[in-house]
């Protein structure tokens, strides 16, 4: 994969629905000021976390398999696979979130389809997802150059967007917007801010992207450069959109928007033509997201299983190449969730909940692996003090964000994430026991003790309501 192809798989993978969603999610929560505080600190964080993806490609170039493999070598086999597990559990409850969507937005025009969780939705989320299976057991590199294709059609949309929203920019709107105080209690500022801290969280999943295909790469510094590329190249669209859409509503119609609450906000400009044209735009980006995602998703149960941390039938291949068995598993898992759309109460919710929770675990371990490399001075031998020190510092405030979103998302989604993380040590222990390895080390036996013992509460917490989905 050349530089635009690898940049591509970051800004599909990061540009779904997420996006089309952030209107009405700033607008419940904060003005213009609030905002831009919000995005600068998002914006500062994932950008030190995008650096330690780029520093990491270059100092650990043998270490080419993915998030989960930085997880591996910095603190052992058993956090590697809570890491790997946690990004493909992240991956498939994001494919069924990708699913629900988009039928949650036929919704608007087809009732049938209700907010994505009626019968009818399930039978075509289910069609796609098949769909797509075949599509990418063809061979993943043609489905990559695919997602190529389809991210620059659904950027289309949204640059329309922005674009016609600043030319219909009303001053006084954008004024009144600043703070939003006349409008009601948002609370302060900095609880505005720490608001927003999850929707951020959620749009920027996938800034991994390029890492996870670094096997990939017709050069190793691509994998950096990419990561870089397509997070600004994001962060940009993001900010803009959010910007954008003050500048022409008032910040509690923009809260009372339908989700996806893009659409509303257009057609208030443009008229009725508008909810076609962005609902258009929502389904080919959440379609090429869910293709990019997928093909993660197989890829991180497939690489795991080839260095022998999953299950050695994880990492079979059919004759294009495609690793097909971790696909088969990844499609069964994404209809498996949308199946039981049909029994929860706030499906799209607990899906981007589930997807948010799932993906802290990974991001915060590749940040503490790069924090470590630079303290150590390992992989940093040929290497001047300055840059060391630099790159330290980057992989330091990276930690130190991930870290405050988990703070901010709360202990509710820990558990969440660990009811899934202790049952999933089973295929540790199969993959253990396979090659005739000691199933754990003293360390390794009380950090899986601790996730048992969290996933039991989460389950007592979603039966009891204490979690709530």
């Amino acid at each position: 994969m050349s530089v635009p192809t690898l940049t591509a798989m970051v800004v599909g993978s990061m540009v779904g629905a997420g996006v089309f969603s952030l209107p009405a999610r700033f607008g419940v929560a904060t003005g213009i000021l609030g905002s831009l505080i919000a995005w600068a600190i998002a914006g500062a964080g994932m950008l030190m976390l995008a650096f330690v993806f780029q520093n990491l490609a270059i100092r650990k170039p043998d270490l080419d398999s993915g998030v989960f493999i930085y997880a591996k070598a910095g603190f052992g086999d058993y956090v590697g696979f809570n890491s790997a597990i946690g990004f493909w559990a992240s991956a498939i409850a994001g494919n069924t979130f990708y699913w629900v969507f988009i039928t949650a937005t036929l919704g608007a025009f087809f009732p049938a389809f209700g907010d994505g969780d009626t019968v009818l939705a399930v039978a075509l989320g289910t069609v796609g997802v098949w769909l797509f299976h075949t599509l990418i057991a063809r061979g993943i590199r043609d489905a990559a150059v695919i997602n190529r294709i389809v991210t620059v059609f659904k950027i289309l949309p949204i640059l329309v967007f922005i674009v016609v929203l600043f030319i219909a920019f009303d001053a006084g709107v954008f004024a009144d917007n600043w703070i939003a105080t006349g409008y009601g209690d948002l609370g302060g500022l900095d609880e505005q801010i720490r608001n927003t801290m999850l929707i951020t969280t959620f749009v920027f999943l996938g800034i991994e992207g390029a890492s996870v295909y670094s096997r990939y790469a017709k050069r190793r510094e691509d994998v950096g450069r990419a990561t870089v590329l397509g997070f600004l190249s994001v962060l940009a669209i993001f900010s803009l959109v959010t910007l954008s859409s003050y500048a022409v509503m008032t910040q509690p119609d923009i809260a009372a928007t339908r989700q996806p609450s893009m659409i509303g906000v257009f057609e208030s400009v443009v008229g009725e033509w508008g909810s076609w044209f962005i609902s258009a735009g929502v389904i080919i980006s959440v379609l090429g997201a869910y293709l990019a995602w997928t093909l993660m998703a197989a890829e991180v149960m497939y690489m795991p299983a080839r260095n022998e941390d999953f299950p050695a039938f994880l990492g079979r291949e059919n004759e294009n190449g495609t690793p097909i068995t971790a696909l088969v598993v990844s499609s069964l898992a994404v209809q498996a969730l949308l199946a039981a759309t049909l029994v929860l109460s706030d499906a799209l919710n607990f899906m981007l909940d589930l997807c948010a929770s799932l993906a802290l675990i990974p991001y915060f371990l590749a940040a503490a692996y790069g924090l470590k490399l630079g303290i150590t001075g390992e992989a940093y031998e040929d290497v001047d003090r300055r840059t060391r020190r630099k790159e330290a510092i980057f992989a330091g405030i990276a930690t130190a964000y991930t870290l405050f979103l988990f703070e901010a998302a709360g202990l509710q989604f820990l558990l969440l994430a660990t009811v899934l993380l202790a049952p999933a040590t089973l295929l540790y222990v199969k993959a253990r026991s396979e090659r005739g390895r000691r199933l754990f080390s003293p360390t390794e036996l009380v950090l899986c003790a601790v996730i048992v013992a969290a996933g039991i509460t989460g389950v007592v917490g979603l039966w009891t309501g204490f979690i709530a989905i």
